[in-house]
């Protein structure tokens, strides 16, 4: 029989206890700032039907998103798919659940899966982190929604660039262009890997999908032209191209709104966002200092018609908005930040000195009190045991000998210090 070569799956990845923490940590700081906005948490299976996932108006039929799709069988022989992301589960909810009162507003944390190319920062099972908004028409949504991003990364303390367009500019820019309109989306996708592949690469792309050369320069050339001077000289500049359109005056709304919530965002006109169902203002989050990380690290935007088109019923009216937090490239940067000194959650290692019963005893009473403690469970010497919770980086040891029994006291020894007290067993407080 061939040795078992025991390794993950490519594009998975274990996290031992020193990097689960942190992970915890980061994700419970999110949910804080989440449920401060009023973000009520939702779970969704983590399969769905296929024809939920391959829906032609949910990513696109030509996203990428859809040829990474887990496929696969269940014994009945019916087709099911591994979820790629939050948003079409989200919507099928809704759509399985009209009595919901609206605006409903909710997060969902846990793990996609994407059989993708891997690289930095990109994994075949990642987790996802998403807020939405349904029943919201109004751009107040998605100046609330990039509030709450403002606040995340604050928290995070992660200094970010936050990025917007509107879906319905980008499509009268390639209007504009001569480019017709049944192949606007195949042209946001490409679009979309500008940063990705650059300006070459997604002329490449754009004439390989046949759109005539001379429309694909005039389309890129003015994209280049209008990314340049603040936010109003864009606005300016585009309104002289294009005229007063419902694009141009949705992104004013969301910019004013934004000034509300003392939010600071650059307005981008190229950016685009793959998946085909967004039909309003978009945002890309990116890190200031791109030599860190020059991917994505949070996105999103409006999506307005899909849970009525999940439906059947495109008239129903249930307008949405929302954005996803990329977990895996913020935790790559926390841990480049900040290393993983903790190997468990214990704060205090209790070492018995020939009073094993009554330690256990203690360290219960200490449990109860919710203090993360454990309790030498080898009979080691006292130096083993030091040595022991030092290399997991517990920051305190208890010593129970016979004298501090008789007191009811623990000594407690700070590993990082070496400073010892004495502590009555009911007053311990790490």
């Amino acid at each position: 029989m061939a040795k078992l070569i025991l390794e993950t799956a490519r594009g998975t990845r274990d996290f031992p206890p020193s990097e689960k923490i942190i992970r915890d940590k980061v994700i419970n700081q999110i949910k804080e700032i989440f449920e401060i906005y009023g973000f009520s948490p939702l779970e969704t299976p983590t399969f769905e039907k296929l024809e939920i996932l391959e829906a032609k108006f949910g990513a696109g039929e030509n996203s990428d998103a859809i040829s990474e799709i887990y496929r696969f069988k269940d014994q009945g022989n019916r087709d099911l798919g591994l979820r790629y992301e939050f948003t079409f589960a989200l919507a099928r909810f809704v759509g399985q659940n009209p009595q919901l009162k609206l605006p409903f507003k909710r997060y969902q944390i846990g793990t996609v899966f994407r059989d993708g190319p891997i690289k930095a920062g990109r994994y075949r099972e990642f987790y996802q982190c998403d807020i939405d908004v349904v029943g919201v028409k109004s751009v107040l949504a998605d100046a609330e929604a990039l509030a709450v991003v403002k606040d995340v990364f604050n928290k995070l303390m992660l200094d970010v660039v936050i990025e917007v367009n509107d879906r319905k500019l980008l499509t009268e820019i390639i209007k504009y262009s001569g480019i017709e309109e049944n192949q606007a989306t195949q042209v946001i996708i490409s679009i979309d890997k500008l940063k990705k592949i650059g300006i070459n690469g997604v002329k490449a792309e754009l004439l390989e999908k046949q759109i005539p050369k001379d429309k694909i320069e005039k389309l890129m050339n003015l994209l280049t032209e209008i990314e340049k001077g603040t936010n109003t000289e864009k606005l300016k500049s585009l309104k002289k191209i294009l005229g007063e359109t419902e694009g141009l005056k949705e992104i004013e709304e969301l910019l004013g709104y934004l000034k509300d919530f003392s939010v600071e965002v650059e307005f981008s006109p190229s950016l685009a966002r793959g998946l085909g169902y967004y039909t309003g203002p978009i945002f890309e989050v990116f890190l200031k200092d791109q030599t860190i990380m020059n991917s994505s690290i949070a996105g999103g935007g409006r999506w307005d018609k899909m849970i009525g088109k999940y439906i059947g019923n495109e008239k129903l009216n249930y307008p949405a908005t929302g954005l996803s937090f990329g977990i895996e490239p913020i935790m790559d940067i926390i841990l480049k930040r900040d290393g993983t000194e903790r190997q468990t959650v214990t704060d205090l290692f209790v070492i018995p000195i020939k009073t094993k019963e009554q330690a256990i005893k203690i360290t219960q009473e200490l449990r109860k009190r919710g203090l993360k403690a454990q309790v030498d469970l080898l009979d080691r010497s006292v130096s083993k045991n030091i040595e022991y919770a030092d290399k997991l980086g517990i920051p305190y040891v208890g010593f129970l000998g016979e004298d501090e029994i008789k007191q009811n006291k623990i000594k407690i020894r700070n590993l990082k210090t070496g400073k010892e007290e004495l502590i009555d067993v009911d007053k311990v407080n790490l």
